[in-house]
């Protein structure tokens, strides 16, 4: 979808990456029934690898582990050139270089680069990526304002309910290092996404339970721009209520109370 506004994306559901297993074939599949579609995780420096070869180890858990991440994601991001969404590709890196590589990478195919601050398993926190980068905000903005200087718009995905982390604040911090999309997975705590909406201009894409008319009108109502589908994400009967449930939404110009889940 070269030439295209990555953040008015048609209709308003993303596929989210799921480790191992968001790649293009993935995003082609759920192309007809999303807007726009997030390869990866993928990690691109030796740190985030070796964690995620650690995890393929130890835990019952696929990852992307190419040779060369860097060819992966060019030839990834190649095979949805003229797929109709607009592509992402959820990184972990617990280094500079590489982001600044991979959004370039990004950019010249008209892709969302998302920064990882999502990912909870020990191995890859200790690192410091992952969700260990919400707890140090002036790292995340570096990494944010990395990617942004390479001329992609610049995502970053986040979970809510991590202790210590005032999430609104951390949003604002990316939003004033270049990010564009700030990618919420808000676990069991669904308002934070109503505070975030208040607190920055980003475009917000809420994730987690999204599987029918209810629960998009939930994160719709609470001032998110869009929402993604994670785990059912190969299930075309969830992806077309949910994209059914969007389009009904802004067709309709939903005005529902913040919070409310009519």
């Amino acid at each position: 979808m070269k030439g295209d506004d990555p953040l008015r994306f048609e209709p308003r559901v993303a596929a989210a990456s799921l480790s191992g297993e968001s790649d293009a074939e993935w995003a082609n599949a759920a192309a007809p029934h999303v807007g726009a579609a997030f390869l990866g995780g993928l990690a691109i420096d030796e740190p985030t690898r070796t964690a995620a070869r650690e995890t393929v180890a130890e835990r019952d858990r696929e990852e992307f582990l190419p040779v060369d991440p860097f060819a992966f994601a060019d030839e990834q991001l190649q095979a949805l050139a003229d797929a109709p969404l607009v592509a992402g590709l959820n990184v972990r890196s617990s280094s500079l270089a590489p982001l600044e590589q991979i959004a370039e990478i990004c950019a010249d195919h008209d892709a969302i680069c998302e920064i990882n601050a999502h990912c909870r398993q020990d191995e890859m926190c200790e690192t410091g990526a992952g969700q260990a980068l919400l707890s140090e905000p002036g790292r995340l903005a570096a990494q944010v304002e990395a990617a942004a200087q390479a001329g992609p718009a610049v995502s970053v995905k986040v979970r809510t309910e991590v202790d210590g982390v005032d999430l609104p604040a951390v949003a604002r911090r990316i939003e004033a290092a270049g990010a564009d999309v700030i990618h919420v997975d808000a676990m069991d705590s669904e308002g934070v996404v109503a505070e975030i909406v208040a607190a920055t201009e980003l475009f917000v894409i809420a994730n987690n339970g999204v599987r029918d008319r209810t629960t998009v009108r939930e994160y719709l109502a609470y001032g998110a721009d869009a929402v993604s589908v994670g785990r059912p994400s190969d299930r075309p009967a969830v992806l077309r209520r949910v994209r059914e449930a969007t389009k009904t939404w802004f067709e309709s110009d939903g005005t529902a109370t913040t919070g409310a889940t009519q």
